[in-house]
């Protein structure tokens, strides 16, 4: 069995256009494992200069977890708290700066193993993705969290006074944020499912009624409070993206549909 493989051969870190058509050619395995340990030299190079430049603007990036919280005061209960919890909020935000360029990097060393319908498929899923994670992001810090830091304030204000540790409140804004996020995935889950052909549009629609009592399911675990305003708004949401993702899908099945029917005319 030959140890040569079809391959790219750049292994550069600035971006560059690529004709896969007239750049392919024969790379050894030592040739292939040696972009892989490039690629991988380079993203974690990234992350942990993402990770150094959070740790210097820290205080920055904890005011801005800690704008939400209105009206709150942070208290540290333990010796090296806020140090630590620091290092975890350096460290999450290094990953979440550093991501889009590590993902940059194993696009480009699995791309040129692809054929050109796979390129035109892992392209946009993979941008649609980012944005959706993004989006996610942004509007659990814009609208979850302050619901859901609102409840909490209000439910207690006439009782207790609102003193809190800054290491639970990160732990706490951090899981919301992520779930969020991660809900925003939904869509690229039922696109991926629909090129696959394991899913149909129709059948997705098809099952509303299990969709509603899922997202109801999925609103109350990834909220990691337990007030019902913020789970009602994180179902809905799960809705939302549902519906969308399976719209997309109908239209792709559509799509499928149409070029079968004039391949056969």
């Amino acid at each position: 069995m030959s140890s040569k493989i079809e391959y790219t051969k750049p292994a550069s870190l600035i971006p560059y256009s690529v004709n896969f058509k007239q750049s392919e050619s024969e790379m050894s395995l030592s040739e292939h494992l040696e972009e892989l340990r490039q690629r991988a030299f380079w993203s974690i190079g990234a992350l942990i200069v993402s990770v150094i430049v959070c740790l210097v603007s820290v205080k920055t990036i904890v005011k801005v977890l800690q704008e939400p919280a209105i009206g709150i005061k942070f208290l540290q209960f333990a010796p090296g708290e806020y140090f630590f919890a620091s290092l975890k909020v350096a460290t999450y935000s290094g990953i979440l700066i550093s991501s889009p360029f590590i993902i940059y990097q194993i696009i480009l060393f699995i791309l040129p193993g692809m054929t050109r319908n796979e390129r035109k498929t892992i392209l946009p899923i993979t941008l649609s993705s980012l944005m959706l994670f993004v989006l996610g992001l942004i509007f659990g810090y814009a609208l979850i969290a302050p619901a859901a830091l609102n409840f909490f304030i209000n439910y207690g204000s006439e009782v207790v006074e609102p003193f809190w540790s800054f290491e639970q409140y990160f732990e706490f804004i951090i899981v919301l944020l992520f779930s969020t996020a991660i809900a925003f995935q939904l869509p690229i889950v039922q696109v991926m499912l629909g090129l696959l052909k394991v899913v149909s549009g129709k059948t997705m629609v098809s099952i509303w009624r299990y969709v509603i009592l899922g997202s109801t399911i999925i609103g109350a675990v990834l909220t990691p409070s337990v007030d019902p305003l913020t789970q009602i708004i994180m179902s809905s949401i799960v809705l939302v993206l549902y519906f969308g993702g399976a719209g997309i899908v109908l239209l792709i099945d559509k799509s499928r549909e149409n070029i079968t029917y004039e391949s056969k005319i």
